[in-house]
């Protein structure tokens, strides 16, 4: 088994931080490798070890939503495979789904390198990828391919971004264009209106923007495949409600709280050693540890005003047990992460799952549907 490499994982992180971005791609290139190398006797060997070290299954943590089977909450979340490069190992590093994008209808390039930097002493990420991915064409293709050789044991989402070059009066027809291409091979899809990476794009989050967007996927989805939509820590909670409102009244399966954050309160990194810049002067979107309060608050609000009706996927800080009990105890019913997956290291999969599995029965629960929403200001709330 894998364990014993557990030690040197984080002089190993260390070791790569002068070039997160390559460190990445170096990472899913190897991945895909094994994932095409599944059939003869080394990859067998390889991945059976993999799964040895990171799965953990317990019948408590198992749900269904969407008419689709999870193990567990704990999903990958979009920005490490965005090009479906990797789709059919996910499950054996023990993740019950992954979500795969962002994905565009134009293949496109993204922003210029440097893009993605590691803040250590806040276990965060701070990326302005821009979207860069090889188009929804392409990527549909890809996935045809893996599904018919191997078809994935997990469900997969897609999330969908608007194209750079698309103008923003445009973006229902690139948004549809994307799905009507990606639909046949993948089990949900995301509307991401909320990066910041993308020029104008967060401005399609208000209702009159969002709405067409919103009646296009639908129509073109007629009630085929799942549909939520990824929101911005961010907004003002009128905002938020505003979204609710519109996500209801177009039928949608429900929210993904939340994406990156523009904010820079309370960093301890003041400046950005790869450029010598203020972190308050860096663009981008901060992932990991800082959005940990905000997406909790975010999801336990969209939980409170929706009065559980409308499934959340939360994301945003989860590294430990800890921080995956207090979004379920907020209101969501599946988690997604990467920054902690990448700070704590693959094994951080099955030692939260454990902790979950531990705290349901500390707390006299026999399901993990009857935490999700439980807590209400510190204090246990009365479910019908």
């Amino acid at each position: 088994m894998l364990n014993f490499l557990k030690p040197f994982y984080p002089a190993f992180f260390a070791s790569l931080k002068t070039n997160p971005e390559f460190a990445h791609v170096q990472s899913l290139n190897l991945l895909q490798q094994l994932d095409f190398q599944r059939d003869n006797f080394l990859g067998k060997s390889i991945i059976k070890e993999i799964e040895k070290s990171f799965c953990y299954s317990d019948a408590s943590l198992s749900q269904s939503l969407w008419n689709l089977n999870f193990s567990h909450p704990l999903g990958l979340a979009p920005g490490f495979d965005k090009n479906a490069q990797a789709t059919g190992i996910w499950s054996s590093f023990g993740f019950s789904f992954a979500e795969l994008g962002a994905v565009t209808l134009y293949a496109q390039k993204g922003n210029p390198s440097p893009r993605m930097f590691r803040l250590p002493a806040d276990k965060a990420i701070l990326n302005r990828m821009g979207a860069n991915n090889d188009g929804a064409e392409t990527i549909a293709l890809r996935l045809q391919q893996t599904r018919e050789k191997h078809p994935s044991t997990i469900p997969i989402g897609i999330n969908l971004c608007k194209s750079k070059i698309t103008e923003l009066d445009q973006a229902t027809e690139d948004y549809v264009g994307s799905f009507r291409l990606l639909c046949p091979y993948a089990d949900y899809f995301v509307v991401n209106v909320s990066s910041p990476n993308t020029p104008g794009l967060r401005s399609l989050q208000g209702g009159e923007q969002l709405e067409p967007i919103l009646e296009g996927l639908q129509a073109e989805n007629n009630g085929k495949k799942p549909i939520l939509i990824k929101i911005a820590p961010d907004l003002e909670w009128e905002e938020i409600r505003s979204i609710l409102r519109v996500s209801q009244q177009y039928n949608l399966s429900g929210i993904v709280a939340t994406n990156t954050t523009i904010k820079r309160d309370g960093l301890k990194t003041k400046i950005l050693p790869a450029t010598g810049k203020p972190i308050t002067e860096e663009a981008g979107g901060i992932s990991g540890k800082p959005l940990r309060i905000r997406s909790t608050e975010v999801i336990r609000f969209i939980y409170r005003e929706t009065g559980g009706n409308l499934p959340i996927i939360g994301v945003g800080g989860i590294s430990d047990t800890e921080s995956a009990w207090e979004k379920i105890t907020a209101g969501a019913s599946l988690l997604q992460f990467y920054s902690g997956w990448i700070y704590e290291g693959p094994w951080v999969v099955k030692e939260i799952l454990q902790g979950l599995t531990q705290k349901l029965a500390d707390n006299g629960f026999n399901h993990l549907s009857q935490a999700v929403g439980i807590m209400e200001n510190g204090e246990w709330r009365i479910k019908n």
